[in-house]
């Protein structure tokens, strides 16, 4: 994380889960996101996180591990529930990236190279075609469209290094996705790289409905039925009330 983006961090977050995530108003975050892409050294990477990035943290420590070093934007009512529970309050904003990312092509007035790495070519080409005509100034270049059944990704590293990328904007529907960006995307590739979860199919509207109940809290994606949604939801309000008790613990003991 570059340091304007690690000040930023420190200085306007809130912890759930004990990871700092942004809490800024929605213009302020177009502001600062912008402002990222015009360091002349260092990369910053965004992922927007909703309940169910939470909870794999959770149960993942290398996925945690690289939350930390993100810039964490809430994606989803889900966070505004455990903020409630550890803050009182719910987010300034949420910062949906189906929502953020159109606004921000918008906002961005100098014209940037923009890669997109997604996981099904309809939904990638789809969204490239919706951004040129929301964006025309940008130039944006689709780097893979099978990203999750590539194999061997080395040639979207090759692709990437000829670029001059600006923003590189990745579908990252896994925690293993995530962690492959983190781990081979370079400081060269791209100064901003977002981590935008299903943001290509919610563009291409491919998502599958789920119960209005589920899509509140923030554990609408990754459709496998009525039972794992429930377990899901079942699991992340019982981390919710369990983080809020033993924060309380802990400021009691900080007050004694």
């Amino acid at each position: 994380m570059s340091l304007i983006a690690n000040f930023a961090v420190l200085s306007s977050r809130r912890a759930i889960f004990d990871l700092p995530v942004c809490d800024l108003g929605w213009d302020d975050a177009l502001v600062f996101i912008n402002e990222l892409l015009s360091i002349p050294v260092g990369q910053t990477s965004v992922s927007f996180v909703t309940a169910r990035n939470m909870l794999m943290s959770l149960r993942d420590a290398e996925y945690r591990g690289i939350l930390t070093q993100n810039l964490l934007l809430p994606d989803g009512p889900g966070l505004d529930i455990a903020s409630k529970v550890a803050h009182g309050s719910p987010f300034p904003a949420r910062l949906k990236a189906a929502d953020l990312l159109p606004a921000l092509l918008t906002y961005m007035e100098m014209p940037r190279r923009i890669g997109l790495i997604g996981n099904t070519p309809e939904a990638v080409r789809t969204t490239a075609a919706t951004f040129r005509r929301h964006a025309p100034w940008h130039e944006f270049i689709i780097i893979s469209d099978s990203f999750s059944e590539a194999a061997d990704k080395s040639a979207i590293i090759k692709d990437i290094d000829q670029q001059g990328l600006d923003l590189l904007i990745v579908g990252t529907t896994t925690a293993s996705e995530e962690k492959w960006v983190h781990q081979n995307i370079r400081a060269d590739h791209a100064r901003l790289v977002l981590a935008v979860g299903d943001l290509f199919e919610v563009v291409t509207d491919t998502i599958r409905h789920t119960p209005k109940l589920l899509r509140m809290i923030g554990l609408d994606r990754g459709y496998r039925g009525m039972l794992q949604y429930a377990v899901g939801s079942a699991a992340f309000l019982y981390q919710v009330l369990q983080y809020g008790i033993t924060r309380r613990k802990r400021l009691l003991r900080r007050s004694a």
